[in-house]
């Protein structure tokens, strides 16, 4: 039996167990792991016979417990999905100032930067604490993850936005082309 431990914030502990135990409960069929969980301290123990299963299972956790719905999160049982973890402190350092800089220029005024990137991509974006999460298709993924690290490093919104279009339509095109 494989087992493997990590730690979510106290906080959402209860988004992960779901009303009468529903999340939890469809993690762990869809999976075929048991999840045990501390809920005073934020511990979660995944354990299972498939070490795969218990492997896509961190990252669902993981989802979760970065600010993620648990209905956007069950996409990573999909094959196709992937999810990806950014740090702020990566681009700006231990300044709280500048942390809620940056993450004021990823969020835009009333959610619309961050909405931009997520209906240019076809991805998720959640932006929790001193981290940003992106779920999407890998290819996706990437894309937007480029998007958010160039207004971390500065980028004006508007050469971002540009660039996001660009490659919107580059995705489009290759999306139509692989289906011919």
């Amino acid at each position: 039996m494989d087992s493997q431990e990590l730690k979510i914030p106290v906080e959402r502990v209860a988004v992960l167990i779901g009303v009468d135990g529903s999340v939890k409960k469809n993690i762990e069929e869809k999976m075929g792991v048991s999840l045990d969980i501390n809920s005073e301290e934020g511990d979660v123990i995944i354990k299972g016979e498939d070490s795969l299963a218990v492997f896509e299972t961190i990252d669902v956790v993981k989802a979760i417990g970065r600010g993620f719905n648990p209905k956007v999160a069950e996409l990573l049982f999909k094959e196709e999905y992937t999810f990806n973890l950014m740090n702020i402190q990566d681009y700006v350092g231990r300044s709280k100032k500048d942390m809620m800089r940056m993450k004021g220029r990823v969020i835009g005024r009333e959610g619309m930067s961050r909405g931009a990137i997520e209906q240019a991509t076809d991805t998720h974006i959640v932006v929790y604490g001193k981290t940003i999460g992106i779920i999407g298709k890998l290819e996706n993924v990437s894309v937007a993850r480029q998007a958010l690290e160039m207004l971390l490093e500065g980028s004006p919104h508007g050469n971002v936005f540009k660039w996001l279009d660009l490659k919107k339509k580059d995705l489009i095109r290759r999306e139509f082309e692989g289906n011919l």
